[in-house]
């Protein structure tokens, strides 16, 4: 059994430093690795990303993110990625890592994400040079999720988004921003590999539990919607779905 620690949407700055930091030191007892979906900052500067290193850094368990929108606001994204690799976190943005945890190998392919809408109420690459370039940032974006989930040989396959690849996770939000929320095809794409789990962030008035239209299991982990550090979820169980165990 691999048991995951997952939570997204942490928003830190020096304010919030010391607020999760009680319960991530329980991790190891809890856990084998801990997941981030995305929004790992207020703002995306280079002093918050140190906050956040901080506050999630050498816990005793692999730490493993994606960066959200809020971590690109301002255009620091290479360098906040920098802060957090130094300091022992893996970052992921079209590509993959594994884990070797309790004699299993779990594979994490990870991308931040985009925008675009869902089946019946999505955009089109069509028309104006501006919407094409809208569309095909999230194609080209699902498309090196794709691959990477492709590319891992593991016994668990996990996807990690910020942004959310089914429309069930996003019940409670208003429908008109569905489209800013996430996109049909991260979906798509995890659906075309052996993924075992789903996790995304973004959504902070969502729901927790979807599925793809082929049945992987999907989470959101916003904090605003977890309402804990985070939430547990077992792999290689007996079980074929996940199970949240309360922490």
């Amino acid at each position: 059994m691999i048991r995951i620690a997952a939570v997204g949407d942490v928003h830190v700055d020096k304010d919030v430093l010391g607020r999760f930091r009680p319960a991530l030191e329980e991790l190891p007892g809890h856990a084998d690795a801990l997941l981030i979906a995305g929004d790992l900052t207020r703002h995306g500067t280079v002093d918050e990303a140190r906050c956040f290193a901080t506050e999630f850094g050498g816990l005793g368990v692999p730490v493993v993110v994606v960066l959200g929108n809020h971590d690109h606001q301002s255009d620091q994204q290479a360098r906040v990625t920098e802060v957090l690799t130094d300091s022992g976190i893996t970052v992921l943005e079209g590509d993959a890592t594994v884990l070797e945890l309790n004699g299993h190998r779990l594979g994490i392919a990870g991308v931040k994400g985009f925008g675009g809408g869902f089946a019946g109420a999505c955009a089109s690459n069509f028309g104006e040079r501006e919407m094409k370039e809208f569309v095909g940032t999230t194609e080209v974006i699902a498309a090196r999720l794709e691959e990477a989930l492709k590319s891992v040989q593991c016994d668990a396959l996990v996807a990690l988004t910020h942004y959310a690849p089914v429309p069930d996770t996003l019940l409670g939000e208003p429908l008109e921003i569905y489209a800013f929320l996430g996109c049909y095809q991260l979906g798509r794409a995890i659906d075309a590999a052996p993924t075992a789990l789903a996790l995304h962030g973004h959504a902070h008035h969502g729901s927790e539990r979807g599925r793809t239209p082929g049945g992987v299991p999907v989470r959101n982990v916003a904090h605003p919607v977890i309402k804990q550090a985070y939430n547990i979820y077992q792999l290689l169980s007996e079980t074929v779905d996940t199970e949240l165990i309360s922490t």
